[in-house]
């Protein structure tokens, strides 16, 4: 139990990070403030975390077959994950390493 807690907590500690690296550049809001919109995006997506079938072997969102998220709020992730991604090395970087091993991994267990 405890490696499902703890793979998913980085996980919500990630989009976190990616939202308000997004947020602070599209929305102009403070390091550790988010804009209603914002706010909104992270409740969503952390209710998503909460169901996730995978618990500890969840996969990255980019490599899933089960898509969670509607069509609409996918499309806002990957704005968002597209602009926060390359800073992520930067702001966060045990984040962002851990976020690329865990994508490797979910590959090389597929191929």
């Amino acid at each position: 139990m405890a490696k499902r807690d703890n793979r998913l907590r980085r996980e919500e500690k990630t989009i976190l990070a990616m939202i308000r690296i997004y947020c602070r550049g599209h929305h102009r809001h403070k390091k550790e403030s988010l804009c209603p919109e914002c706010q909104e995006l992270l409740a969503y997506a952390e209710r998503r975390l909460d169901k996730c079938p995978f618990g500890s072997d969840k996969p990255t969102c980019a490599q899933c077959a089960v898509h969670c998220y509607k069509a609409d709020i996918r499309r806002q992730v990957r704005q968002v994950m597209q602009y926060a991604g390359p800073r992520m090395i930067w702001r966060h970087p045990y984040l962002a390493i851990m976020h690329l091993l865990n994508q490797w991994n979910t590959k090389k267990t597929q191929g």
